[in-house]
């Protein structure tokens, strides 16, 4: 088998079998391309050690990792290793388009199922909550034994839901949880952006780390058509006429606009955000989540 990492294209992890067999793929060639690259050791060692600081306990320092990287890392306590992570999916309908083989729900999802799996690597107690316009199912946070297939299996029967509305079901979050730790929202944002950023801050007021996946389609950022077309809506069923020539530039500037404001008013409030499209290699998402998971010690 040529590269556990090409695994990584969407397409590919969309012909395997069941979520846990795509998740655990994608994790296992994510990581096999990590210790390849410049990154080496990060996706690791991050979870299980920190870096030595003045007044540590000498004991503490790991010798071969000394030995090996010419750093000085102390071993973490238990209580420091495990932190709570909230991944927030959402299903609505928007999230059932596609346009190159893989919907941007079949895509949120394994990127959800693979961040699952590494969480559970790393020794995170990790939750799942899927939602439209409200909560559609509710995994609590968890790092008991045999959790992550219960996770899996919840992503397994995910199905499209109806119209979005992202700040509800963030706003019954927020006063679910009782300790620090990290959200992850996994979402096309096709939503009102002031009503889901205000949603996010809140997470930030309580001391919780967050990061924003905005999946969308290469076609919702191109919109590469040609001829006249009736175009619908997939939450409200509204159809318009158009031209696309005649609006591609001024719907190319709306959408740009939308994931501009996203990105500068999300990173002022300390939300790290990451733009996915669906025909990007899901590492792209993998490595911006443990970029924040390390943050958050």
């Amino acid at each position: 088998m040529a590269g556990q990492a090409r695994y990584l294209d969407p397409a590919i992890v969309a012909r395997l079998g069941t979520i846990d067999l795509k998740a655990r793929t994608i994790v296992e060639g994510f990581l096999t391309g990590l210790h390849r690259s410049p990154f080496k050791g990060f996706s690791v060692e991050f979870a299980e050690y920190r870096q030595y600081l003045p007044g540590d306990d000498l004991a503490t320092l790991d010798w071969k990792i000394y030995a090996r990287s010419d750093r000085h890392v102390v071993k973490k306590f238990e209580e420091e290793t495990n932190l709570e992570c909230h991944i927030l999916l959402d299903v609505s309908r928007s999230m059932g388009y596609g346009s190159h083989g893989i919907t941007k729900l079949q895509y949120a999802s394994y990127l959800a199922g693979a961040l699952a799996y590494l969480m559970n690597r790393q020794r995170d107690a990790v939750g799942l909550l899927t939602f439209d316009e409200r909560i559609r199912d509710l995994l609590p946070c968890s790092a008991r034994p045999g959790h992550l297939k219960a996770v899996l299996l919840a992503l397994e029967r995910v199905t499209l839901g109806t119209k979005t509305d992202v700040a509800r079901p963030l706003g019954d979050l927020v006063q679910a949880i009782s300790k620090r730790g990290l959200v992850v929202l996994i979402s096309d944002l096709l939503d009102e952006p002031d009503r889901v950023i205000d949603g996010l801050k809140h997470f930030r007021y309580r001391g919780t780390d967050v990061i924003v996946f905005q999946v969308l389609d290469p076609d919702e950022l191109e919109f590469p058509f040609d001829r006249a077309a009736r175009f619908r809506d997939l939450e409200t069923d509204d159809e318009v006429v158009a031209v696309p020539g005649a609006v591609r530039e001024a719907y190319k500037a709306r959408i740009n606009a939308l994931i501009a404001n996203y990105r500068t008013v999300l990173g002022q409030n300390g939300i790290d955000y990451c733009l996915l499209e669906t025909s990007q290699p899901l590492e792209v998402g993998l490595l911006s989540y443990l970029q924040t998971r390390k943050k958050a010690f």
